[in-house]
């Protein structure tokens, strides 16, 4: 029950904060945008009726249509987005004040970008949709067989495209800023906090830093077999997955044990099992 009233709050939050960037950053400059909202911003220059009216008309069509294309199970997952962003664009446009928050160009583009892409990184990251051009590309890519990232993204660009009738060039190339860094804030919020350091050590003395990972560090480690390319020697190499707060420990425990240990550390993402996702082993003293 808890765990569900997260997901709801953060699902509240990401939809808060993709419409914050929209009504407060994105619409006061004519900033061109994608998806939906675009589609929303093109109708209502032509006819002068309030943008989010046709974001809430798109987004219901879309949603029946995605209910009887693609299954009750995934029209119950983007349900509670289908309302929440223009609920929240029509009570964000009421607050006075919100459009002037800045009158800089690039801080506009800038902190937009960190709404729209925060916001949709945390829905994203919940295995939710934030409904819009998302259940047409979905449809589209089932149908025709086509990698939904490329449905998307061609998509997209026709939305903007079609903004370039009614935007100056500033407008287009900071909305181009803000589709570009979406992506990398989108990509960064789905990974936030599941970041770990991969570090792989070969050393003669492996038994030695195997000891002092499981004492001194407090993590596992698996021990594989390797042929050492120089002296075509059989031993182990010792691999680990540990915290960023953890790794310079790491690298000082192994140093002090053997100072010509070679060490690899790389990034890696979704970490599961024991130690992470999954409760500690604990051995008790025999």
């Amino acid at each position: 029950m808890t765990n569900s009233l997260g997901k709801m709050g953060l699902m509240v939050l990401g939809n808060a904060l993709l419409a914050l960037g929209v009504v407060a950053f994105v619409k006061p400059f004519g900033f061109i945008l994608g998806g939906a909202t675009g589609i929303s911003l093109i109708l209502s220059y032509y006819t002068h009726l309030p943008y989010y009216i046709y974001v809430y008309a798109f987004n219901i069509v879309v949603f029946v249509v995605g209910y009887f294309v693609l299954g009750k199970k995934f029209a119950m997952g983007t349900a509670l987005a289908t309302v929440l962003f223009p609920t929240f664009l029509t009570l964000l446009e009421k607050i006075p004040g919100i459009a002037n928050l800045t009158d800089d160009r690039l801080l506009a583009a800038f902190f937009g970008a960190i709404c729209i892409g925060g916001g949709v990184g945390l829905v994203i990251r919940l295995g939710a949709s934030t409904g819009g051009t998302d259940i047409p590309a979905i449809i589209i890519a089932k149908k025709t067989k086509l990698n939904l990232s490329v449905v998307i993204n061609s998509l997209d660009i026709g939305i903007l495209l079609f903004q370039f009738a009614f935007s100056n060039s500033e407008q287009i190339l900071y909305g181009l800023f803000i589709v570009i860094l979406n992506f990398y804030i989108i990509d960064k919020v789905m990974l936030l906090g599941t970041s770990k350091i991969q570090v792989q050590i070969i050393s003669p003395k492996y038994l030695e830093i195997r000891d002092a990972i499981y004492r001194d560090i407090d993590r596992g480690c698996t021990l594989y077999k390797i042929t050492t390319g120089f002296k075509q020697e059989q031993s182990y190499a010792v691999m680990s997955v540990v915290t960023y707060r953890q790794i310079h420990s790491l690298h000082e425990v192994v140093l002090d044990i053997d100072s010509t240990a070679f060490m690899i550390s790389n990034e890696t993402h979704s970490v599961n099992g024991r130690g992470f996702t999954l409760p500690d082993i604990i051995i008790e003293d025999k």
